[in-house]
């Protein structure tokens, strides 16, 4: 199943991951943390490998159309497990 969101978007997603959840996803799919890195928008391919991505000129940094979803996938469930962690923690 593919993704289409703008660059801008992807790189939010990325920017609000807690400390270590880039290595934490690499560990968890057996990749390169390069390899993370790339799918963020990185351009590391000498230590990491593409991964789906496709990036278009356009507004918000571009259009990003995302071939593999599995690594936006955990990357949301980690924000969304962070999310109801600061909810829980705000409430105690």
């Amino acid at each position: 199943m593919t993704k289409t969101l703008t660059f801008n978007e992807l790189r939010d997603i990325k920017d609000r991951l807690p400390d270590g959840a880039i290595h934490d996803i690499a560990g968890e799919l057996g990749v390169e943390v390069e390899t993370v890195r790339n799918y963020f928008g990185g351009h590391n391919y000498k230590d990491g490998n593409s991964c789906g991505i496709h990036i278009e000129p356009g507004p918000g940094g571009g259009i990003v159309v995302l071939s593999d979803t599995l690594i936006l996938e955990r990357a949301m469930e980690i924000l969304n497990a962070k999310k109801i962690s600061d909810v829980l923690t705000a409430q105690a």
